[in-house]
Parts: structure tokens; C-alpha cells; sequence
């Protein structure tokens, strides 16, 4: 198991593949860097491909304070750096752009390009976040199983959730979420809710910037990608057909296509510049 210490806190990461850029893949809430397994093996060929936990979540540690998008921010800025990993490709998911968005704007000296998928730059709309406190508080108190009928169809979009064929992958992914630290993930999932937007700040990021949604996203519904893709210059916005919130399970090959073809475009740019 593969354990980086930021600033005290031991968080877990894989790091897979070789070559001369390096691309870091962070995850959303309530899952962990796993679920970029499907991405990592088609990319590990050409690059190396660092996917971590968040603080809370995964194999990382369980902290007692700092799940708000700022302290995770430094931790990703930790990351990279101890790592060896910059200027790197950001890839980030929901929690994961959260963070993403921060550290372009921040910290763009160590991104390459950006990469954000069913995420946000609004902070968490108010007429959702009573119901997802109260998930909250009885996931801490009486444990995760409980909620989790309510929370997948959050996480997964109708094709993927009435899909005969794959009800083995939504019992796998069911009972990754549900193997959440209940501490850990309770407070991560207070961090999201009371996350602050950044709507203000995108707009001054100068990067190579792909943005991609799903079209069943019902958590971050494709209108908030839309609306990052006009704020940020020279974005890119794919529309990925029947996926939901987590559209790096649900689709696999629909997002390794974009995602291979932004990062080819950004080598190829780069090439030709000489």
C-alpha cells in the first residue's frame, strides 16, 4: 500500500504506468480512487497515472478537521509536489473538481491541463442540502446501509441503476460506498455541503481545460457544466449519453475517448509549438 504523509496526514495512493507527463486522478464524494480503475488502464501505457484517496475516504486517514475544498485543496498541492508529479494533468470528479477548480486558479503551476467531470463551480444548492444533512446524520448514526437505497440513485444514473447486466458492478460499487469509515466519510460529506462556489474564480484559469457530464447526472445536472464551459475561455464540454454522477464507471469508454483525445490534442499542440 502505497502512503504519501501531507502536512501529518497519511493519504493512500496508487501510481501505475510510465512516461513523461503524469496525470492525477481525484475522486468524488463517498467513493475513492478506485474509481478510476477503468481510466488508469487505458492510460497507464502512455502515462503515468496517480489516482489518491481524500482524507476521510478510501485507505487514507481518518482526520479529526480539515474536509473543507481548501485543506483538501493543499493536500492534492501536497500530493503532487511530494510526489514528483508537476506540472501533471488534474482529473478530477465531482469533490475531486471541486478541488481541481481551486488549484487551477491557485495553483497553476502544477497543472499541465484540467480535466473536470460531474462536478460544480456553485456551492451546494440550498433546496438540497437539508435532505443530504439528514443522510448525513443517520449514516454517522445508525451507519451507511442505511441510507444507501436513497444514495445510489445519486451516485448512478437511471441506465446504469436498470441495467439487468450489470447488476454485479452495482452490487460492487454499492458495497464500496457502504465500506466508507462512518466517521470519515461524514465528515467529508460536511465539507461538500457547506463548500463554498467558486464561480468568481474560474474564470482566470489559463489551462487546457475539458469539462464532461453526464447526461442522467442528477447531482451536478449537465446546465452547471454548461455554465463552467462559458466561464472558462477556451473549454472543451462533452456530453457523455446515458451516464450519471459517476460516468467513469458508467462509461468507460465514452470518457477514456475524451479524456485520451484532450490529452493527445494538448501533446500535439505542444509538439508543434516545438
Amino acid at each position: 500500500m502505497a502512503i504519501v504523509e501531507i502536512d501529518g496526514v497519511r493519504l493512500h495512493y496508487t501510481d501505475e504506468g510510465s512516461g513523461s507527463e503524469t496525470i492525477v486522478f481525484s475522486h468524488g464524494l463517498l467513493m475513492s480512487g478506485d474509481m478510476f480503475a477503468a481510466q488508469v488502464a487505458t492510460l497507464k501505457h502512455k502515462y503515468r497515472c496517480i489516482a489518491y484517496d481524500h482524507r476521510g475516504q478510501g485507505q487514507s486517514a481518518v482526520t479529526d478537521d480539515g474536509y473543507d475544498m481548501e485543506t483538501l485543496t493543499a493536500d492534492a498541492a501536497g500530493l503532487i509536489e511530494a510526489l514528483g508529479a508537476s506540472p501533471c494533468h488534474f482529473v478530477g470528479l465531482s469533490m475531486g473538481g471541486f478541488v481541481g477548480m481551486r488549484l487551477a486558479s491557485r495553483r497553476p503551476e502544477l497543472l499541465r491541463s484540467l480535466t473536470l467531470l460531474e462536478t460544480s463551480a456553485d456551492p451546494e444548492p440550498k433546496e438540497n442540502q437539508k435532505s443530504y444533512r439528514l443522510l448525513n446524520f443517520i449514516a454517522r448514526w445508525f451507519g451507511l446501509g442505511l441510507v444507501l437505497g436513497k444514495v445510489m440513485p445519486i451516485m448512478f444514473g437511471k441506465t446504469f441503476l436498470s441495467d439487468p447486466d450489470r447488476a454485479a458492478e452495482r452490487e460492487k460499487w454499492r458495497a464500496h460506498i457502504g465500506s466508507n469509515h462512518r466517521i470519515g466519510i461524514t465528515r467529508a460529506t460536511r465539507g461538500v455541503i457547506d463548500r463554498a462556489g467558486v464561480s468568481d474564480e474560474i474564470g482566470t484559469i489559463d489551462l487546457p481545460v475539458l469539462i464532461i457530464v453526464g447526461d442522467e447526472d442528477v447531482a451536478t445536472v449537465p446546465e452547471k457544466s454548461e455554465r463552467m464551459h462559458q466561464a472558462i475561455k477556451g473549454s472543451k464540454l462533452v456530453t457523455i449519453s446515458k451516464a450519471g454522477h459517476s460516468s467513469t464507471i458508467e462509461q468507460p469508454r465514452a470518457v477514456n475517448g475524451a479524456l485520451s483525445e484532450f490529452l493527445s490534442s494538448i501533446r500535439d499542440k505542444a509538439t508543434a509549438r516545438g
